[in-house]
């Protein structure tokens, strides 16, 4: 899952960051308005943590943006500011969830886990389609209730692309989900391919049904035979 840090106190973010990449998130990080806006108009993320105060504006300018533009992404405002209309005005504006600096990290963790569940799973912990169980807590799928041996990457481009079941992702779409900003830097993207490749045969000698479709041209698509 790829989440995005818009967050200009050095020290925080960085503990920020790293404590989300060690759970198992790809965490880009920005310390301004206009960074932040490049990004998302650039990207797409799972979750945007917004502080309030930054150097070039005020983070409520960006929540009207991602309003008025549809944008999908679940937002949780980190800020210091604890006053009720703050709190009111950036629930309204459309953010998803609103944290009171100093915060636990572990805390952070579980609300992104908690939108991510909502916004793409219905709040489910764990994950069904037929005779797939994906757990995103304990990062353990099974097929057909056996334990898959699975990487930690391929269990991200399974939910990936459930979470989007019928909709056909191009190479680029994969690349980006999985390696983030990263993936702008490759001359190709051959290794969406092998994560595919393997996550099909690992699903198909569990005993799977082969969902996961190439649309020749475009990229990939998981359906349901």
């Amino acid at each position: 899952m790829k989440l995005l840090l818009i967050e200009d106190e050095i020290e925080l973010a960085k503990s920020i960051q790293q404590f989300l990449n060690q759970n198992d998130f790809m965490c880009e990080w920005v310390k301004n308005l206009s960074s932040a806006k490049d990004k998302i108009a650039n990207y797409n993320y799972d979750c945007i943590l917004l502080d309030l105060m930054l150097p070039d504006g005020n983070g409520f300018e960006l929540l009207k943006e991602l309003k008025n533009n549809n944008k999908p992404e679940g937002v949780i405002i980190i800020s210091a500011r604890e006053l009720l209309e703050t709190r009111i005005e950036g629930l309204t504006l459309g953010a998803d969830d609103y944290l009171v600096k100093p915060f636990h990290l572990s805390e952070l963790l579980v609300r992104i886990q908690a939108i991510i569940r909502r916004k793409e799973f219905n709040g489910n912990n764990k994950i069904t389609f037929n005779e797939i169980e994906i757990d995103t807590l304990s990062k353990v799928v099974k097929v057909n209730n056996q334990p898959l041996d699975i990487t930690k990457t391929e269990i991200d481009l399974l939910l990936f692309l459930i979470g989007n079941k019928n909709r056909v992702l191009t190479k680029a779409a994969i690349a980006e989900h999985l390696s983030g900003d990263m993936a702008d830097m490759l001359d190709n993207h051959d290794f969406v391919y092998a994560h595919i490749k393997n996550l099909k045969k690992k699903l198909k000698d569990a005993g799977a049904v082969n969902y996961i479709q190439t649309v020749y041209g475009l990229g990939y698509k998981w359906e349901n035979e």
